[in-house]
């Protein structure tokens, strides 16, 4: 009777003990790691590849709706011309997963989910026209700009891990993701911003 008893005073000992060091090792103010969380670079970069997965084909459905919202030609071709990129970034993305090892895995992006739906509040938010447009764009070019930073820091990623393949697909989505920022602005400076300014 006294050895049950004995071991079940050590047993919870060390659970407390346990308890203790968990609570030890993440101090007051610091957030508490998933028991998944990821341990290492390669975990974080197929984390990441997951997300911006995710990401992209929630664009490819958001995309659309802003062509219908937009007036201005040429910010309809820039759209256009994007989501055919944005189809085209989801199978090399595909590729970056093969490369790896790993089935292409779609994870839910809070990031972008945020931007797509903060865009459908500016349709909501703006008249039909060349508002709307100058909406459109600042909208557009928060998610060009929050795919640049994904892109970039997954290439360096790669490079580090060793991955040339996949740094060079990756690369290759990143300038086109510049390029659709830069045509972004574009429009914007040559025509929208300047009637719409006209507007006020």
């Amino acid at each position: 009777m006294k050895t049950t008893d004995s071991k079940k005073t050590a047993t919870a000992k060390s659970t407390a003990t346990k308890t203790a060091a968990a609570k030890e090792t993440t101090p007051r103010g610091v957030t508490k790691p998933k028991s998944n969380a990821a341990s290492g670079l390669t975990e974080l970069f197929e984390d990441g590849l997951k997300d911006i997965y995710w990401a992209e084909k929630a664009l490819t459905k958001a995309l659309p709706v802003m062509v219908k919202n937009a007036s201005s030609v040429e910010l309809k071709d820039a759209i256009d011309n994007h989501l055919t990129e944005t189809e085209e970034q989801i199978v090399r993305l595909e590729e970056v997963f093969k490369i790896i090892g790993q089935k292409a895995t779609a994870k839910k992006c809070d990031a972008m989910e945020g931007l797509i739906e903060e865009a459908k509040g500016m349709l909501e938010e703006t008249e039909l026209g060349v508002m709307r447009d100058a909406g459109i764009i600042a909208a557009s070019q928060k998610i060009e700009h929050y795919e640049i930073a994904t892109y970039g820091t997954l290439r360096q990623f790669a490079e580090t891990l060793g991955l040339a393949e996949a740094a060079t697909l990756l690369e290759q989505t990143l300038d086109e993701e510049k390029g659709a920022d830069k045509t972004l602005t574009e429009v914007a400076v040559s025509a929208v911003n300047l009637e719409a300014a006209e507007i006020e």
